[in-house]
């Protein structure tokens, strides 16, 4: 069972992440980022990679697709909010 994120682990985890553009969303216990690209092809292969890692890892995110815009919400609804596995998810966005 994956567990949710202690306070403590959440300030460490989420500081970085909200550094580089993420949105923490208290009220849902999710983390949210809007990344935006040239044009609808690099946002649709940038989505493709990220699916790849969200399967690899069983961890799939919330997200939403407008011409250049990828609209990304992370959470673990196992958990009851955010785990480790949406920060690493979140970095590995990030990385892509």
């Amino acid at each position: 069972m994956i567990e949710k994120l202690s306070d403590t682990a959440q300030e460490q985890l989420l500081g970085p992440l909200l550094e580089n553009g993420w949105s923490h969303d208290e009220a849902r216990e999710a983390i949210t980022k809007e990344f935006k690209f040239a044009d609808f092809a690099e946002a649709f292969s940038w989505m493709t990679q990220a699916a790849l890692w969200a399967e690899k890892w069983n961890h799939h995110p919330e997200w939403s697709n407008t011409y250049n815009r990828v609209t990304v919400t992370l959470t673990t609804h196992d958990a009851g909010g955010l785990s480790a596995l949406d920060a690493k998810l979140a970095r590995k966005m990030d990385s892509l």
